[in-house]
């Protein structure tokens, strides 16, 4: 059952540690096949370097398991509401990745400073809030996924041109329109995390990237006009 999604998610995930995103077990990425409504997901606490197709986890939008002998993903829940809630979506990325884990942990929301953030992400990538303690006793993972779209609607964002957060004293989560893209994504929200924090040392009043830059580095890169790469040659 979706063999060609599954071998993506192993590939994404094996991704994870190829670029430095997870220690451990800290971390997980999923697929979606929209036409199916099925998710593919990793295991939990299943070692990387034992990862395999056979290994990987099947479900619906319900979270009923549809393939599968392991138990999923202890973040299952958060994955199905975001590929629920927000269409178009077809990959959803989990770390706890160093720099955008301090982020999420100190409640700090990251500004567009310059052209590689606004390459991936169109404006301020946002802190979620902290879960309440009732909660976290309900269901923790069923709610931090409504917590993240409760604040996108809040702050009236495209998942799509803002693939990613902060969940707050948690760590960040990423999406994309593949399970490949979801991990490009919390690749290159690592390296701004980073950059942020170097150019705070070197020069901590720098102001936000203005906006007909973030435009134009973004839009030359998405939507209809976009001209970067080879797509359509």
């Amino acid at each position: 059952m979706l063999r060609e999604l599954k071998e993506e998610v192993l590939e994404a995930n094996l991704l994870l540690v190829k670029e430095g995103l997870v220690r451990l077990t800290w971390g997980n990425v999923s697929g979606f096949d929209r036409a199916s409504g099925l998710f593919v997901i990793k295991p939990s606490g299943v070692a990387y370097e034992d990862l395999t197709v056979e290994s990987l986890v099947v479900l619906d939008l319900e979270g009923v398991v549809v393939e599968g002998s392991l138990r999923p993903s202890s973040d299952t829940a958060t994955h199905r509401i975001l590929y629920r809630e927000f269409p178009g979506i077809g990959g959803v990325t989990h770390t706890h990745s160093v720099r955008a884990t301090m982020f999420s942990q100190a409640g700090r929301e990251l500004p567009c400073y310059g052209t590689t953030h606004a390459d991936h992400f169109y404006g301020t990538v946002p802190v979620v809030r902290e879960l309440t303690a009732e909660e976290v006793a309900e269901d923790y993972e069923t709610n931090t996924g409504r917590a993240i779209v409760e604040r996108f609607r809040e702050l009236g964002l495209d998942p799509l041109a803002m693939p990613a957060c902060f969940q707050k004293y948690h760590a960040p989560f990423t999406w994309g329109k593949s399970a490949l893209e979801s991990v490009k994504n919390s690749v290159a929200l690592e390296v701004c995390a980073e950059m942020a924090m170097g150019m705070w040392q070197l020069q901590p009043e720098t102001a936000p990237l203005p906006g007909h830059l973030l435009d134009k580095h973004y839009l030359r890169k998405h939507g209809p006009g976009a001209y970067y790469g080879q797509g359509g040659k």
